[in-house]
Parts: C-alpha cells; structure tokens; sequence
C-alpha cells in the first residue's frame, strides 16, 4: 500500500510522504492518475489466454507444416495433445504464482520458473507417450522443436506483456485510489492500519471529515486534509477516485445516513469499515482490503470484466451499426441540406459519466437559427422551430443516429441513461431540482438506448412524473445490468420507435 502525494490544482498543498514497494510511486508532483483502474484479475486473465494462444499456435503451426503428416493425423494426433499443454501450462503456472502483478512486472527474473514448468510438462508427456506406447506415432523432431520455439514464443509474449503492464503501472492504472471519509479515532485507526500493509494494490491519497478540517488529527502523517463531504462530491467529479472509506461508528447512525445519502450518487465503490466494530456478523458479510474488514455499502456499477465487455458490446456493435446504416445516413444528411440552410450535424452539450460535460451529435432538425443548444425549452407539437424533414427524422429517431460516432468515439454507449442537455427541464424546473438523487444516473455512460426508452418514457418530459418515472427506470438498468439486458434492449429498441406519440 503506498499513502499518495497528489497536487489537486491549489486544492490542497501536499508534500512527499512515506511510500511502499507494492508499486512503483509516481513523482511526488502528480496528480491523481486520469486514467481508470485495471483490476489485476483481469490482467492476469489477459496474460493467461495470450500464453494459451501462443502454446497453441506454436504447436500447431509447426505441426501444420511437417512434412512427414498429414492433415488428418495432425488434427486427430497432434491438436488434442497441443491443447491439452495449452491447458495445462497457465494451470501450473498459476500454482507457481507466475500470474501475480509483481511477476508480469519482473519477467526476467520469472523466466526459469516459466522454463521449469515448460520443461516439466514436456517431461510428462515424454512419460505419457512412453507409458502409452504412443511414442512413435508423434515426430520427435516435432517434438524438440516445439520446446524450443514454444518456450521462445512464452519469453517474448511475457515481455511484450511487461511493457504494457508497466506502462500501466507508472500512469496509476494498477492502484485503486482510495479516500478515507471521517474523522477522529476511527479514521486514525483505519489510516494506521494501511499505512502498516506493504502488499495491497490500495493508494490512500486523503482524508474527508463531515464535521470539517479543523478535527482532524495531525496524527494522519503524510495524508493530504482535503475538505468536508460536500467538497468531496466535487473532488471525485475532478479526479479519478476508485473507493471511499467511511470510517464512522455505526452507532452514529444518522450522520452515517446523512453521508451515504450525498455519496450514493458518486461512480464509485463505498466501503464502510468494521475494524473496531463490536458487533460481528458472519465472515462472508465482510469484503477484505489487507487485514481489514469492511462492509459493502455501494458498488461501482460496471467493474472488471463487467467495464471490458462493455466496451467490446459498443465498439463491435457500432462500427457495423455504421457499416449498414452508412448509406441511409448519408441519405439523411443529403436531404437535411437540401431542406433548409445550415450544418447538416447539431451538436449539443450534454451531462455524461460523472457528470462530465460531452459533446453529443444529431442530425439537424431545426432551422439553423433557431436551434436550441442548451435545451432551454424542450421541443413540443408542431413546434414550429422544427423544420418538415426534422419532424420525421425526430418522431422515427433517426436523427440520433450519429450517436454512433459518438459510441466509437468512447462519450456514448449504445445502451444506457439517455444524456439530457444542460438546462432540460420538467414543468418547469431543472431536472436536478425534481428528482432526488438525480445525477445517480449519471454513474454509467449515457446511451443512445435505454430501459426507459422501450417501456415508454421517450420524448417529451413536460410533467414531473415523466422525468421521475425515466430516472427509474434508467436507475433499474444500473443497479441490475448485464450483456444479457442490454441485448434485449437493443432487441426491443426498433420495435419501442414505432410508438411516436411522445417523439416530436
């Protein structure tokens, strides 16, 4: 566990202070890392299928050309034996701990435990074949050669691996960067018992008291005093911060409440610790960092492989979203200028993932002139800003559809919390000021689809109830997401823009 330095822009003025050897520290003048967190499961099951791959492909090509066999006896013979190695090696390595962190980051010093257990397999299957009497069926010029190139291959994939790995370790990409919430004894505890943990992937870059700075402790060596609550709402809107801490006694109830209540809107997972609870509860209740326990109060909706299948389902999607729409899109754009003066594309400012800012891409459907870029008054019927082209393209929805650029580009996803403009409003009011929690929506990407979308709540949102009722469903879809929903809602969205009674 490393307790991090980070210049926050005249936030907070912090100097060096104590780092472990987990990871690699970055300069004591950096800022929080921007880029997101990389869980090492995932890493180490990228690294697990690469070396799976490459035993695979090694065996098989030089088997593919010996000239001795022919295609039949290599698939029949020679591929259950090659996939059976694939198999194998990542399991013993796996034993042999060749796929934490710290080996990836250190291939030279792993590479004789690599060839041991190359080695070792190779043995086994000599006794096999031997024990089998199978031994002449096999080439053993095949054989050797596969030792040879196999393990040539492990040794360049491994460091090539490395690279990337250390790359990501030196931009924050390995360490979560963690937050602790509260002040007084608890939070001094919680601060002493990670500033003693030498193997966590946790970086603790400051503290956040709800009663203020004034309480904390100079005690908290070395971690940056950063503000109150409300302040770390907005700090986490600025800097990427991967897990909160709340480090207050349960017995302070609705000061608890009070906080989890402005936090739960935050992408990001919210721990609350137990250490110095009395009161324990069964040992599967906890999640563990370190030594010390917690209770799991939020999660982070889209996390390891959850985050990467997403972004696999909207980039392969969209780009051949695009490949067949293409034709119908440059048709649009064709009759969109012809119809009226002006750009072809609209773009307009919108809230996205934590309530960034992102620039989202339509075609034109009002007059030039009249166009509303911040959505100060929401379209209506027969509002005559519109012109007779947009009118068509709204109420079928294909003026949405360079969304998809929007969607390769990374702001957009294709399913998701539709992104509303600035100064959207209901009856009147700011979207912000009816809903409760509003900006909870805001904890994925927004989409181009949504849940909301295909049970109705599309279109015009001029009553209260219209916006609540979009909030939960797009709430619904966050708290209970998986590829599997988002396939049915892109499934059922064709069908849900058939309904036009809301669209204009």
């Amino acid at each position: 566990m490393r307790i991090q330095p980070v210049n926050l822009k005249s936030v907070v003025s912090a100097s060096a202070i104590n780092g472990f050897d987990a990871f690699p520290a970055k300069p004591a003048n950096s800022s929080l890392p921007r880029f997101a967190f990389i869980s090492p499961r995932v890493i180490s099951a990228f690294a697990r299928f690469v070396e799976v791959m490459v035993v695979i492909l090694s065996g098989w090509g030089l088997a593919a050309i010996h000239p001795a066999h022919g295609a039949l006896i290599t698939a029949q013979l020679y591929l259950p034996l090659i996939i059976s190695v694939g198999i194998a090696l990542p399991i013993l390595l796996q034993v042999t701990g060749r796929y934490s962190i710290r080996s990836l980051l250190n291939p030279l010093g792993n590479m004789s435990k690599i060839a041991m257990c190359w080695s070792l397999l190779f043995a086994a299957i000599a006794v096999g074949l031997i024990a089998t009497k199978a031994a002449d069926s096999y080439s053993r010029i095949w054989l050797g050669a596969w030792y040879v190139s196999g393990f040539a291959s492990l040794a360049m994939a491994r460091l090539v691996l490395s690279t990337r790995v250390k790359h990501w370790n030196l931009n924050g990409r390995l360490s979560r960067q963690a937050i602790i919430v509260g002040g007084g004894k608890p939070a001094l505890h919680l601060h002493d018992a990670f500033r003693d943990m030498h193997d966590t992937d946790i970086n603790l870059v400051g503290i956040f008291d709800d009663r203020g700075n004034s309480r904390i402790s100079q005690e908290f060596s070395g971690l940056p005093r950063l503000g109150n609550v409300s302040e770390l709402i907005d700090f986490v809107r600025r800097e990427r911060v991967d897990l909160l801490l709340v480090s207050l006694p349960l017995m302070a109830e609705e000061r608890l409440l009070q906080i989890l209540k402005q936090l739960w809107v935050l992408p990001v997972d919210i721990r609350l610790s137990a250490q110095n609870q009395k009161l324990r509860y069964r040992p599967r209740a906890y999640s563990y960092v370190g030594n010390v326990p917690f209770l799991d109060v939020f999660d982070k909706p889209l996390d390891d492989w959850g985050a990467i299948i997403k972004v696999c389902e909207d980039k392969i999607i969209a780009f051949f979203a695009l490949l067949l729409l293409s034709p119908l899109m440059l048709l649009i754009a064709l009759v969109v200028k012809l119809d009226s003066k002006g750009p072809v594309m609209f773009k307009q400012k919108r809230y996205g993932f934590n309530n960034e800012l992102i620039e989202v891409y339509k075609f034109r459907s009002m007059y030039h002139e009249q166009a509303d870029h911040n959505a100060e008054r929401l379209a209506i019927r027969n509002d005559n800003r519109i012109t007779s082209v947009g009118a068509f393209i709204r109420r079928t929805s294909m003026d949405e559809l360079p969304q998809l650029l929007n969607v390769l580009f990374g702001s957009l996803s294709l399913v998701g919390p539709r992104p509303h403009a600035t100064r959207a409003k209901a009856a009147e009011k700011l979207y912000t000021d009816v809903v409760d929690g509003y900006f909870a929506r805001h904890k994925v990407k927004p989409g181009i689809t949504g849940w909301a979308q295909i049970n109705g709540w599309r279109g015009e949102t001029d009553t209260v109830e219209k916006i609540e009722r979009r909030v939960e469903h797009d709430l619904y879809y966050i708290e209970n997401w998986s590829l599997a929903l988002d396939l049915y809602i892109l499934a059922r969205t064709p069908f849900a823009l058939l309904n036009t009674e809301n669209a204009y």
